[in-house]
């Protein structure tokens, strides 16, 4: 009797692998594997005798200064001054930044008004404006705090403006057609649509404002890292140099890390490459 094959006789079906796109599966605390290489590098370089102990001191002396500048105090004492210059710049500029591109998101006047001054300061670097400063507010601490926050602002305005402007129309339209009030819109749609960019911005905000802290501290300052180097400096002590140097990269490499934490719960509900 004649018929059709069975289903355990006919052969099997390949199964086709899909193949995947994307950076892959996070590892934790994958972050920290550049600089460990970076270390590793330059801990076998100094070991080789390929670094000149002159030019660049290696990492067991950088260690054992970082342990006598802590055990005297002079450590802690700048890297704490620091990081009130580089926080009061950050809150100042991330409130100005967002205040204004709020302003000039929101209303067609306060575009007119407010963008284009900021472009300007945009193309005008802090440290030109430096001597200007110096003439107006002294070589305090104001001044210092005050270089940092235009940096800061400039970034915020930027990227937190971009976002506003770049929300889709029509969710505007989907929320003037559901009649929500102007609060209701603000939290439901500008808000969500915003907060992207402004994170973007708030990480360079962060980069920004120790950009601005470097500057500050070596120009008429006498106290903070940037003091502590130029001090090293004119004594050719590289490894206070290199100290300096790494209590700098240590603040960056943390703060924008918790930059990205805090993004990463905020905006947990995104679907992207970095999730």
């Amino acid at each position: 009797m004649r018929g059709t094959p069975s289903a355990a006789a006919s052969p099997p079906t390949a199964r086709r692998v899909r193949r995947r796109l994307g950076p892959g599966r996070r590892v934790p605390f994958g972050r920290l594997l550049g600089p460990v290489l970076l270390i590793a590098v330059w801990w076998a370089a100094s070991a080789l005798g390929v670094l000149d102990p002159r030019i660049l001191s290696g990492p067991g002396t950088v260690l054992s200064t970082a342990g006598d500048l802590v055990s005297d105090g002079r450590l802690q004492d700048s890297a704490l001054i620091s990081l009130q210059r580089a926080g009061l710049g950050l809150f100042f500029g991330v409130v100005t930044g967002v205040a204004l591109a709020v302003v000039a998101g929101l209303s067609r006047l306060g575009e007119y008004l407010v963008d284009g001054p900021l472009q300007i300061k945009r193309a005008i670097p802090s440290l030109a404006m430096l001597p200007l400063l110096i003439l107006w507010l002294g070589i305090g601490e104001q001044m210092k705090v005050t270089v940092i926050a235009l940096g800061v602002a400039v970034n915020m305005y930027i990227n937190t403006y971009a976002s506003l402007t770049g929300i889709d129309s029509r969710h505007v339209e989907l929320a003037e057609s559901l009649e929500l009030n102007r609060w209701q819109f603000l939290r439901k749609v500008v808000v969500p649509g915003s907060l992207p960019g402004f994170f973007v911005g708030l990480r360079l905000a962060v980069t920004s404002s120790w950009l601005g802290l470097i500057v500050v501290e070596q120009i008429n300052a006498t106290s903070g890292i940037g003091y502590m180097m130029f001090q090293a400096q004119q004594y050719a002590q590289t490894d206070v140099i290199v100290v300096g140097l790494v209590v700098y990269g240590v603040f960056g490499f943390l703060s924008d890390a918790l930059v990205r934490a805090v993004e990463g719960r905020v905006l947990a509900w995104r679907r992207t490459l970095a999730s």
